[in-house]
């Protein structure tokens, strides 16, 4: 009997950009691994699909475009000149493709609610390196960039930057599928004009206004999709049943949830135990958003009022009412709307405070403090965007929105 073969040497049809490729073998069992399959059912926006519902794309999908899109970069700087080996381009392809790997369900609604103080950032780290015993080091190189360890420093700013490949492809990607036309990017105008000046990323200056383009359109996203004040009511109620859940498991209450769950809710797990016990990552990638919903359905028939309150509001979208300001909430306020929920719902003051909570949001669209997007001009000299850009005032960009919101029952306070 001959051996069976895969082709490994996929096209693939993506809606943003049409055919892309998969380059290579490695590649391809790297996408066919089941940390990385689980990312097909991780929400790319969270609970963003209750207000906008075309918005139910996937992290799988985001990491893939990223992914094509860094063949592009890396293409556009090797016919400048840039030398980029075989072996450099594989890994900083690897590196984008996995650096999303370590997402918990829902992406950022649920960071640091299943594992105390490890951001996902951390837990991709740890997925790599994991990855890497199994492939026998082929991800060294691709670690050392993701990183920040290797000399060509240009190749970790395509991965992470403030106009780096990552968002190129989650502003476009998340305009198309939300239906928000203001975060569309010209990001094929962009790459094609990324260059390399004293090791570092660039890009030529007569893509001036194709950047100020992109930042606009990342805060416009920001406000109208990531920062959507329901988006936030939803979010911020899915992070309040976690808590609640926990609370009750760890009280001894008998709750339905799936065993990789079950694991989190019982205990709270930081870095140190995933440093001292190797199956408490597998366990964590066993996690989606299929475990969270289906753990919230079964959740809304609960004998606690709490949890069953709040778990009815995110499944039959009767999500709690949300006020949006520039100044804190007056203490004296939310506690009317506090005791007005007690006696409604008739709750005590530790259970109201899931119903009724306020916090704040910042935006800032542009961090010149940071790593900054520096445009080569033909003389050779690098000008911050924030002081070259003529159409638009950058430095007004560069400063931190912060916003306060309210959360509370509408129904409590009629």
């Amino acid at each position: 009997m001959k051996p069976i073969t895969t082709n490994k040497h996929k096209i693939l049809n993506d809606p943003i950009y049409g055919f892309t490729t998969i380059p290579n073998e490695l590649i391809f069992d790297l996408i066919e691994h089941r940390y990385y399959q689980r990312l097909r059912r991780i929400t790319q926006l969270g609970l963003t699909y209750l207000v906008y519902p075309g918005a139910y794309h996937t992290r799988f999908h985001h990491a893939l475009g990223a992914m094509h899109l860094m063949q592009k970069a890396i293409k556009t700087l090797q016919s400048k000149g840039q030398e980029v080996s075989e072996e450099e381009e594989t890994a900083v392809l690897i590196a984008i493709l996995l650096h999303d790997i370590g997402h918990g369900p829902f992406s950022h609604a649920l960071e640091n609610s299943i594992v105390n103080g490890i951001n996902h950032e951390h837990i991709s780290m740890m997925i790599m390196d994991r990855l890497n015993v199994e492939f026998d080091g082929k991800l060294s190189l691709a670690i050392q960039i993701f990183q920040n360890k290797y000399p060509k420093l240009f190749l970790h700013q395509l991965i992470s930057s403030q106009l780096d490949v990552d968002r190129l492809d989650y502003l476009k990607r998340d305009s198309f599928y939300s239906g928000v036309s203001e975060g569309v990017i010209n990001s094929d105008r962009i790459i094609s004009m990324f260059n390399v000046s004293k090791g570092e990323l660039v890009v030529d200056a007569k893509a001036i206004y194709s950047v100020e383009k992109f930042i606009i359109a990342r805060r416009l996203m920001y406000w109208q999709v990531y920062l959507h004040k329901t988006v936030l009511s939803a979010e911020f109620s899915l992070v309040e049943v976690l808590k609640r859940a926990k609370y009750l498991v760890q009280e001894g209450a008998d709750l339905f949830a799936t065993s990789a769950l079950k694991e989190f809710l019982k205990n709270n797990h930081n870095v140190n135990d995933f440093n001292s016990n190797d199956s408490l990552l597998d366990l964590f990638c066993q996690l989606d958003d299929f475990d969270i919903m289906t753990s919230i359905k079964e959740w809304t028939k609960h004998e606690d009022k709490v949890l069953s309150l709040l778990s009815e509001k995110i499944i039959q979208r009767k999500l709690l009412k949300i006020e949006l300001q520039d100044q804190p909430f007056e203490e004296e306020y939310i506690e009317q709307i506090r005791n007005k929920t007690e006696t409604f719902y008739q709750l005590n003051p530790s259970e109201s405070k899931h119903f009724v909570f306020s916090k704040k949001i910042n935006n800032k669209a542009y961090n010149p403090t940071k790593d900054k997007i520096n445009l080569l001009y033909k003389d050779g000299s690098i000008v911050d965007i924030a002081e070259a850009a003529d159409q638009l005032n950058i430095s007004v960009l560069a400063k931190t929105v912060t916003k306060y919101f309210l959360c509370y029952p509408k129904e409590c306070v009629l």
